[in-house]
């Protein structure tokens, strides 16, 4: 375990604060889609991504989801953070985008190495801009731009994470984490496709520009 957090976050923490990550923290693997916390849970640890990406969601009263960001390896999420604080119950779902490979850190030690180690305490407000930006972008996202254009930074953000311009995914998936009908999505990416944004395949899309 130590290797992997050297490897990822060796160039953030002193080697004590790296030791006692490897003492306290839980190794856990994720398969893609999994959930990994749901709304409504309360959470006790928090996460440290070594490997993979997560997808975070809000849900409606309905039960429908709506993707606000994503978090990729040597990260954290925010919201778990605030939780954990607050002990309150979890507002957003977190679901594997990949598969994950994931350190649990108990929530105590938390305040306790954020008044032992600068370094915690600059990457944890690092985290709760880096989160709040990307809360800003997707308010902007909703708020400014029209479906077409949500649909294709919401390939262009998939693409990134998965390290690869061709997207596996339905068009129902897109529908629910786009919170629209999947008859819309389809329509939208035949129109991407015209204009030699994308490429159409069974369950795929290869994007022509990121």
């Amino acid at each position: 375990m130590i290797e992997d957090l050297q490897k990822y976050y060796g160039y953030l923490f002193e080697e004590a604060l790296l030791k006692e990550i490897a003492d306290v923290a839980i190794a856990k693997d994720i398969k893609a889609n999994d959930i990994i916390i749901d709304i409504g849970s309360y959470i006790t640890s928090i996460p440290l991504l070594l490997s993979g990406a997560i997808k975070i969601l809000r849900e409606d009263k309905e039960g429908d989801d709506l993707v606000l960001y994503y978090i990729e390896k040597g990260d954290t999420c925010a919201m778990t953070l605030s939780c954990c604080m607050g002990e309150t119950k979890s507002k957003i779902k977190a679901v594997a985008e990949t598969d994950v490979r994931l350190l649990m850190i108990p929530k105590q030690k938390m305040s306790e190495w954020l008044s032992k180690y600068k370094s915690w305490q600059e990457f944890i407000l690092h985290s709760y801009h880096n989160r709040l930006q990307e809360f800003i972008d997707a308010v902007d996202t909703i708020a400014f731009l029209n479906m077409d254009q949500r649909l294709l930074k919401y390939l262009k953000d998939k693409a990134l994470v998965n390290h690869n311009d061709i997207i596996t995914v339905t068009h129902q998936q897109i529908a629910n984490d786009l919170h629209t009908s999947r008859v819309v999505i389809s329509r939208l990416l035949k129109a991407l496709e015209k204009r030699h944004k994308i490429e159409l395949h069974r369950n795929q899309i290869k994007l022509l520009e990121l």
